[in-house]
């Protein structure tokens, strides 16, 4: 399903190509970074495919079902083109760029724009509260919309939806009832006929992907389902997968 709104609305698929500016004009700026692993990719239209994960470190929020808690803090700081090279080293053709909070960074959308160039398919998953304008509109960006359980709700930068593009996807991660409700009423609000992919996640433990599947058929939303795959391959791992 693809989704935007226009004029009136609260979303728009109106993204085109940006001026990086001071992002292309730096030297080759260092990004802090928790881990680089190879796996499959476990969520988005993307899941399934093997994919290397850059997963930065540093994250301005603190949602209650965060499952890389971990990534808040230390790491090690690598120049972009040793990322780069690394990611190389790998023979993966996609990339996700993630967290902690990838945009938390400012060189990140330096390192997003070299591995565009270097031919990869490049996903940035952020948790919404950055202008992902900053991000070349080559990526596919990988929109939160942080719902009640979250704790965050409060925190988003709701221009980013004006500023997603036609590949860009948005995520609703649900704890219960009162996120789904909260979430299915933003979708009708928003017109489900636009252009960018819709994403109900369930908190996993918490929240039966049985059920949500069952209130998704019930109201027909014209939305994925989404679960965590890695979650259930490498069952009890919390890192590298």
């Amino acid at each position: 399903m693809l989704f935007g709104v226009g004029e009136t609305g609260l979303l728009c698929a109106c993204a085109g190509p940006r001026n990086l500016g001071s992002y292309g004009a730096r030297k080759m700026p260092g990004v802090r970074v928790k881990e680089v692993f190879v796996s499959l990719q476990g969520e988005s239209t993307y899941a399934g495919l093997p994919c290397v994960f850059i997963r930065t470190a540093g994250c301005n929020l603190r949602c209650s079902y965060c499952d890389t808690t971990y990534a808040y803090e230390g790491g090690r700081t690598a120049e972009i083109a040793e990322l780069v090279e690394e990611v190389a080293s790998y023979g993966v053709e996609l990339v996700e760029v993630t967290g902690g909070e990838p945009l938390h960074q400012e060189n990140v959308p330096l390192l997003v724009e070299r591995l565009l160039d270097r031919g990869y398919t490049v996903l940035v998953e952020t948790n919404g509260s950055y202008d992902i304008g900053v991000v070349d509109p080559r990526a596919v960006k990988i929109v939160d919309v942080k719902c009640p359980g979250s704790g965050m709700e409060d925190r988003a930068d709701r221009e980013n939806l004006r500023r997603l593009g036609p590949k860009d996807q948005i995520k609703f991660v649900l704890c219960d009832r009162e996120d789904y409700v909260w979430a299915r009423d933003k979708v009708i609000a928003w017109n489900p006929a636009g252009r960018s992919e819709v994403l109900f996640s369930p908190v996993h433990g918490k929240l039966d992907p049985e059920r949500l599947a069952g209130w998704i058929l019930e109201d027909r939303l014209p939305v994925r389902l989404q679960l965590q795959i890695h979650k259930y391959v490498w069952k009890g791992r919390d890192r590298g997968a």
